[in-house]
């Protein structure tokens, strides 16, 4: 690489203020970036790009041909999934690759991978020469470095132009460096202390980008091709196909989250139902883990890592605590992270188990009594099946046997099922518990590529339950969670409450290829409406906003997602009609909520993230970034202390002791009972109101 230049004028800056151990081995770095080499194409991965060509012209769900269009989407997709936020080509790169974007649809399908190597070769290049730049920054560790003036750096750069010139590049790197120096200073370190650790952090990446192999380069360029097919289409290198069966599992072992890199920084998909990152509450899904650190060691930097290095950085011995430092979801810039605290366990099948409560509550003079069973996910003992076990696990038994309990005692009035936070699971699952609320009937659609429609129907004709039913959904709930909650809905079979539904309402199958495999949509789900669940996910009857970022989580968040269509209905009879109903309780559901405090929190907590999301510029002024995050702690504080007054709780003398509180908390052994919130409450409610007016329709109707 044409570094020597750059390389030559590190080394004499960095000589100063770094042990002799220190330079050697910057010194050596700097030796292996000039030597990097050039990335070329294995005969299998040549192989490989023909299989996945012929396989998703085939058999993929969408029909969409390999064509000079297709070939423009790929490159401008390849670009942006290198270098989206415009951060390392220029724009001479891109008039210089220009000549591809017409050509790429060839050169797929017979394994011509030379334009996608020479373009990642180029990305190498620049991503080693931003990191040269912004370890010579530096120099005289940040002394000359100013925080009094009015510059910023912009949250997105994604709709910027390309850099023109080097000079333009290194403009952009500097404020960002500046940013970093910026934020460790405001969190207590010195501006020596602040440079040592960003030549750490810099030269950890540097080292993590001269480890970058072929297989790297191949891996990015065919999934920049499969998934303008569909973002759940993917490939995935034999290195990468033994993560991604970490990925299927209950569980990454030690703090039970999916997570998959996502350009340099490793992404978390999805939280494990019941796992200790679920349990600890901080992390949620499209934060970004960029520090791992054991107990009250040094943190330590995985940008840039492989996936499979973070994940074993990330489990240890049970009991033990790991520390994150992740970029929150709602984070403008990069350097805007906190660090989350999580005890590490296995994730057990019974912390996945259906667990319940019984409600009790006066209306009208009467007791009701109103179950409410919360369902983590789709699970099925499959070993203990397969071995024979009479009394093995499932989400549909494990239901079953907790309402025989809650009605044993004496009938219930009504009953909440809590699918919220339910990612999904057993497709048969799903099935199975529809079945417990309907005598029979059809439950779901599958439509697969050649357009072969199979209708999945209850299996036991017995009626477990025919009471008052509702069902909690939030934006978490995916999958075999909005097959349940569409059939209640279609059916007339209950009302449906909270936020619109992930909407992912598509099936993928693996397929192995000569090199590596192949993750690959086959076949879309459909309610017996005939409506998709697939990007639109399930629209309560009763609306709740959510503090999800849906521009960052759901379906209609992803790029390329299948879109919602719709098929002939299955031949099925709605067991109600609600429809004069909703209007009711959508009217008392209202009017409670208007008064409920703990619902004008809600709203000013999505209020407040709204608002940090909207940022598009953050400030490299120290006193102005220093009063913005005092303010956003003061917000934060007020809000936490609110809610722990409805609890009749002391409030948090400071933003500190709620941090410490929430660590604290994490390190506790979560109670196996079932957490009743004001949502739950609430539902309570609505199920009650439902029962009096149906109860008054019927009467009505009769009359």
């Amino acid at each position: 690489m044409k570094l020597t230049h750059v390389l030559v004028a590190v080394i004499a800056m960095m000589s100063f203020g770094l042990t002799h151990a220190a330079q050697q081995s910057l010194e050596e770095l700097l030796a292996q970036a000039e030597q990097a080499p050039e990335l070329v194409p294995e005969k299998s991965q040549r192989e490989a790009s023909v299989h996945i060509a012929r396989s998703l012209l085939l058999s993929h769900y969408r029909k969409q041909d390999i064509d000079r269009e297709l070939s423009k989407r790929v490159f401008e997709h390849y670009l942006d999934s290198l270098d989206g936020q415009r951060l390392y080509f220029l724009q001479s790169d891109i008039e210089e690759f220009e000549p591809y974007r017409n050509r790429l649809h060839g050169a797929l399908k017979t394994g011509q991978l030379e334009p996608g190597f020479k373009i990642f070769n180029r990305y190498q290049e620049r991503v080693i020469q931003r990191l040269v730049y912004k370890i010579s920054l530096l120099e005289n560790d940040l002394k000359d470095m100013r925080f009094d003036d009015d510059e910023f750096i912009l949250s997105d750069r994604s709709e910027q132009a390309w850099p023109t010139t080097e000079a333009e590049l290194e403009d952009i790197w500097r404020r960002r460096v500046k940013s970093g120096a910026l934020s460790l200073k405001l969190s207590g370190e010195s501006l020596k202390e602040a440079a040592d650790t960003l030549r750490t952090r810099y030269q950890s990446q540097l080292k993590r980008a001269l480890q970058i192999r072929n297989e790297d380069a191949f891996q990015a360029y065919m999934n920049a091709f499969t998934t303008l097919y569909d973002p759940h289409t993917t490939y995935f290198s034999p290195r990468s196909s033994e993560n991604f069966n970490i990925n299927m599992s209950l569980s990454l072992e030690g703090i039970g989250a999916v997570l998959q890199a996502d350009n340099e920084f490793t992404k978390v998909v999805r939280l494990i139902a019941g796992g200790p990152a679920q349990q600890q509450g901080q992390l949620g899904p499209a934060d970004r883990i960029v520090g791992v650190a054991q107990g009250d060691e040094k943190m330590v930097n995985v940008v840039g890592w492989r996936l499979d290095e973070v994940v074993q950085l990330i489990r240890g011995p049970k009991k033990s605590t790991v520390r994150l430092e992740v970029i929150p979801s709602e984070a403008k810039v990069d350097t805007d992270t906190r660090v989350i605290a999580i005890v590490r366990d296995k994730v057990k099948l019974e912390d996945q188990a259906a667990k319940s409560s019984v409600i009790e509550t006066e209306r009208d003079g009467q007791t009701k009594r109103v179950g409410v069973i919360e369902i983590p996910t789709f699970y099925a003992d499959f070993q203990a099946m397969q071995n024979g076990d009479p009394n093995y696990k499932s989400t549909t038994r494990d239901t079953l046997l907790l309402l025989n309990e809650m009605r044993a005692e004496k009938e219930l009035d009504g009953l909440v099922i809590d699918l919220r936070g339910n990612g999904g699971g057993s497709l048969d699952e799903a099935n199975k518990l529809t079945g417990l609320f309907i005598d029979e009937g059809p439950t779901v659609q599958i439509r697969s590529a050649n357009n072969r429609v199979e209708v999945l129907t209850d299996p036991d004709p017995k009626l477990v339950y025919n009471g008052p039913l509702l069902v909690l959904v939030d934006r978490l709930s995916a999958s075999a969670s909005e097959i349940f909650a569409g059939a209640i809905q279609d059916y007339d079979r209950g009302i449906v409450m909270g936020s619109q539904t992930f909407g992912k309402g598509t099936v993928q199958s693996v397929r192995p290829l000569n090199h590596g495999q192949l993750k690959i949509t086959q076949a879309k789900f459909y309610r017996i409406s005939g409506a998709s669940t697939q990007h639109k996910g399930v629209v309560p009857d009763i609306l709740i906003p959510d503090t999800v970022d849906t521009t960052k989580v759901g379906e209609d968040s992803l790029e390329n997602a299948l879109p919602w269509d719709a098929i002939a209905a299955a031949d099925f009879k709605q067991l109600a009609s609600n429809d004069g109903v909703e209007t009711v309780l959508n009217q008392r559901h209202k009017e409670r909520f208007a008064k409920n405090e703990e619902y004008q929190v809600l709203l000013e907590e999505i209020a407040l993230l709204d608002k940090q999301r909207t940022k598009d510029r953050v400030s490299l002024n120290k006193e102005v970034r220093q009063k913005e995050i005092k303010t956003a702690e003061k917000e934060q504080l007020d809000l936490e202390n609110k809610r722990r007054s409805f609890d009749g709780k002391e409030p948090y003398a400071d933003f500190k002791a709620w941090e410490d509180d929430v660590e604290a908390q994490a390190s506790k052994t979560q109670s196996d009972e079932l957490e009743i919130d004001f949502i739950v409450d609430e539902s309570v409610e609505v199920l009650l109101d439902f029962i009096e007016a149906t109860a008054k329709a019927s009467i009505a109707k009769a009359s």
